[in-house]
């Protein structure tokens, strides 16, 4: 027994000394986990184990938790980054009740980066038995300078968005005004609603849905719908009504409407899912946002930032100031467009269905880029109304579609790039003749596919005579002799196959739907523009700009103050060059383009049919192309193509849709 009681009593004495080998708690430690968590933005963690006893009878959870989220969620804060350093040597902390150390905050906003010290205070408390640290909270560890009571405010001064010109300082897209229409409900009368509706193209209940608001009042004037500022006889008209009322305010304006639509694009209001892919880029939900086009395409250099101010609100209306980032203004974009003559191409081709590129071949500017149909870009802007929306989406012709940017097959536009891929291969001797006779040719490779020329005036044809009258069948008999070797490696160095290295984007121009040529038939169709060779009209310009610029093709440019450069170079010898634009000028003097002399000027060009069918004995859509420039000012290539003319004369109807543009310009 007496073992026993000496056992025990050595056994407690055991315990008694290991838990006075123990450390007490530290406050550097409990602080070091705190710090931490807040890093983490750990909220919940931090105010649930580590908080004084005092500061959770002060404050709620909801008064830190939930303010330190919203707050951080509001002012977007990210990269938090709190710090805290442990004294080298520490005092004797079981003899203390309290203990301050000094900790720095930063965090960017945003308004721009804050950073701040703050001293921190924890106290001994005693729970469940044990003793450990807790933090004092206040609120100047969310803000500096917070105090209980305060308000935190965000003040934002709007960037102004950036204008784009042309290169004579044409205003494309520009912050002009608009009429905004509204109603103050308590003076409208219900009987005009039909007459309001009718002029402002909106129904009557999109009209009550404004009125109908949770935050509306009968002395509120309610926004309707906005209409152009040169519309100033409608707004007169509308306003006649009792209750109706205008104002003026800012509104993006686009002066060449249709003429450039596809060009500029609009600005719209931000969709959600943009909302988000652009978080943390300056963006609300209010924002307005470039939709297409050069909009669009420049909407990061146009935007500026918005300037903004953090501030604190004390209860004495007395306001500190936490960060501000000044407000930064949009950049002006000046592009190579010739609006003017954007507009007269646009005047010549608004009733057809096409497309056009002009392109100096020197510089590789972009002149025009105009896609018809089109629609009217201020109507996205001001409010484009339900019934307008489905006229234009429900249209065959598809006026949204930019069709500059997409790929079409070339038809004959495509010989004389085929020419200069025989001449620079030396694959093709222009002097060669070639006996053709009748219209139709086989090659025993071929099978029962016949290629089919448009005259047979010609049994003797070289390259001046092929080019003249636009021979289907010499132009296959000279791709068959290069070979789809040479054929191809000639296209590519032309830039097929490859991204065109255009500011705004376009499909890149293809060979054939695999990149390749493996059968004669389809080299033959290839070499006069059929088989499933596809370009856009940009490259096409563009292909044309190299072949008259001395066997040069230069990058297409869209910005005015982009670097010229060259794309593609030696395509042609310069005498190579010299005779294909001889020839040129001879389709339009000699041959199948006649109908293009214009008086003072000297046409050259080529014209190009595409027949878009299922097979060969069908009857198809044809798409008529004609490029062309003027020898006497040789600074402008015009690519047009026209849908869907074969009623209309085929290409012919193209050649003389282009005069009557070179007649007004």
């Amino acid at each position: 027994m007496l073992k026993k009681i000496i056992l025990f009593a050595l056994f407690m004495s055991f315990l008694i000394a290991l838990a006075g080998c123990q450390e007490s708690p530290k406050p550097t430690d409990r602080l070091q986990e705190y710090v931490e968590l807040w890093n983490k933005e750990k909220f919940d963690d931090m105010y649930n184990n580590y908080l004084a006893s005092s500061t959770k009878e002060t404050f709620k959870k909801e008064d830190i938790v939930t303010r330190y989220k919203d707050l951080y969620d509001d002012l977007e804060v990210k990269d938090i980054k709190v710090e805290f350093t442990k004294p080298k040597e520490e005092p004797e902390w079981d003899k203390k009740k309290t203990a301050d150390f000094p900790i720095t905050v930063s965090m960017n906003t945003l308004a721009g980066e804050v950073s701040y010290e703050e001293t921190i205070t924890l106290t001994k408390e005693k729970r469940d038995e044990e003793e450990d640290w807790y933090i004092e909270w206040k609120p100047a560890f969310i803000l500096p300078e917070l105090e209980q009571g305060d308000k935190v405010g965000i003040d934002t001064i709007e960037a102004v968005r950036g204008e784009i010109f042309d290169r004579h300082d044409n205003p494309l897209a520009i912050n002009g005004e608009a009429f905004e229409i509204g109603i103050k409900p308590g003076e409208f009368n219900e009987k005009d609603m039909e007459k309001v509706s009718e002029l402002l193209d909106v129904s009557p209940e999109f009209i009550q849905a404004k009125l109908e608001q949770s935050w509306v009042k009968p002395d509120l004037f309610v926004p309707i719908k906005r209409i152009p500022i040169n519309d100033r006889p409608l707004a007169l008209e509308i306003t006649d009504s009792k209750g109706v009322l205008s104002a003026r305010v800012e509104a993006r304006q686009y002066p060449y409407g249709e003429a450039a639509a596809h060009l500029t694009g609009f600005i719209g209001k931000i969709q959600a899912e943009q909302l988000e892919k652009l978080k943390g880029k300056g963006y609300t939900a209010q924002s307005l946002i470039g939709m297409r086009g050069a909009e669009g395409l420049f909407e990061e250099k146009v935007k500026g930032q918005d300037g903004q101010r953090i501030y604190i609100k004390k209860e004495t209306e007395e306001t500190v100031t936490v960060a501000e980032k000044e407000v930064k203004n949009g950049e002006n974009i000046t592009l190579t467009i010739d609006a003017e003559l954007q507009k007269k191409l646009y005047d010549q081709m608004k009733d057809e269905v096409g497309t056009a590129s002009a392109m100096n071949p020197q510089t590789g500017e972009a002149l025009a880029l105009v896609s018809t149909p089109a629609f009217d870009p201020n109507q996205y802007v001001l409010g484009i109304s339900s019934s307008q929306l489905k006229k234009i989406q429900d249209n065959p012709d598809k006026p949204l579609l930019t069709r500059f940017s997409t790929t079409y097959s070339p038809g004959s536009t495509m010989k004389p790039i085929t020419a200069s891929v025989g001449l620079k291969s030396g694959k093709l001797n222009p002097n060669k003749v070639f006996e053709i006779k009748g219209k139709e040719w086989n090659d025993e490779a071929f099978g029962n596919y016949k290629v089919v020329r448009v005259f047979d005036n010609d049994s003797t044809v070289d390259l001046e005579s092929a080019l003249k009258y636009s021979d289907n069948i010499y132009f296959a008999k000279v791709g068959l002799e290069m070979g789809a070797d040479t054929f191809t490696k000639g296209l590519k160095e032309f830039g097929f196959e490859e991204k065109v290295p255009f500011t705004y984007p376009t499909k890149q121009s293809q060979i054939s739907n695999d990149g390749t040529i493996s059968k004669k038939v389809q080299l033959a169709d290839s070499a006069f523009g059929q088989g499933e060779i596809l370009m856009s009209i940009v490259h096409l310009a563009s292909a044309y700009g190299g072949i008259i610029n001395d066997g040069n093709m230069m990058k297409p440019r869209l910005l005015l103050d982009e670097k010229q450069e060259v794309w593609k170079e030696k395509l042609l010898t310069k005498e190579q060059s010299e005779m294909l634009k001889t020839d040129l000028r001879k389709v339009v003097t000699e041959g199948i383009a006649s109908k293009a002399s214009v008086e003072g000027k000297e046409i050259a060009g080529k014209t190009g049919t595409a027949e878009i069918k299922s097979e060969q004995g069908t009857t198809g859509v044809e798409n008529g192309l004609f490029v062309s420039y003027d020898q006497k000012d040789p600074t402008m290539v015009l690519a047009m193509l026209l849908e869907d003319v074969e009623k209309a004369g085929g290409s012919t109807h193209t050649v003389q849709v282009a005069k009557k543009f070179y007649e007004s310009w």
